[in-house]
């Protein structure tokens, strides 16, 4: 297995935590301070018992930045939605392996559309449900708290699921990312670095820190650049 600890990461910000009436301003924020990927999640009421925000939000989004939006669609039947989230600006879809019936035809569709793919698996749903789906994939989001609402606890046993996701990946011979998402701090983004994970997903550690956005920012990539050295 390659060394994680010699692996480059990626914080992607969750604005599900931001001041929605200052979003613009968080997003401007979080850029400054060097970030160049978001997460938006999507969520319908439906496979989650949450409902977060839709295509407006996106499009709000895209006007804000340049940077990387990649869409979490926790939704049921995402493939009907596609399309929609594509031509509002989206650069990546991530779609659940647990919400859609034919994830292969989701995932080929998105890149059909010239979008990144990502496949995500929830905490209780097991690695062999995407082995077969690994070869399709640009990204493996291992989710860290059960899907639905922000500022959850993060679950103890993730490291070893982000330690054998990079296994698969590697034994395939793929340079797929492995992402964690779901209460991601300084601490437990250390335990999923050295597992393996390369992308990082943020949401209340960065927009609810106590010094404010871009000092919630550094405190994650002081605590993973310490274990590049």
């Amino acid at each position: 297995m390659i060394d994680a600890m010699s692996k480059p990461f990626i914080l992607v910000p969750s604005i599900l935590s931001a001041d929605f009436l200052k979003l613009g301003d968080a997003i401007q924020q979080c850029v400054e301070a060097g970030i160049n990927w978001f997460q938006l999640d999507v969520m319908d009421g439906q496979y989650v018992p949450n409902i977060s925000f839709g295509i407006p939000i996106v499009e709000a989004c895209r006007r804000a930045t340049d940077a990387h939006l990649d869409v979490h669609l926790m939704i049921d039947d995402p493939g009907r939605y596609l399309d929609m989230f594509a031509a509002a600006g989206a650069d990546s879809l991530t779609v659940h392996v647990e919400s859609t019936r034919h994830p292969h035809a989701d995932l080929t569709r998105i890149h059909e559309r010239g979008l990144s793919n990502g496949l995500a698996i929830n905490p209780g749903t097991p690695l062999s449900m995407i082995e077969e789906l690994l070869p399709l994939a640009d990204l493996i989001l291992v989710m860290s708290v059960n899907p639905g609402f922000a500022g959850q606890s993060f679950i103890e046993r993730t490291p070893d699921k982000v330690r054998r996701t990079r296994a698969m990946v590697e034994k395939a011979g793929l340079q797929t990312h492995v992402q964690v998402d779901g209460g991601i701090t300084a601490e437990t983004a250390k335990l999923c670095y050295d597992a393996g994970a390369d992308v990082f997903v943020a949401a209340s550690a960065i927009f609810q820190h106590p010094g404010g956005i871009r000092a919630g920012i550094q405190a994650l990539r002081d605590a993973l650049s310490l274990r590049q050295a």
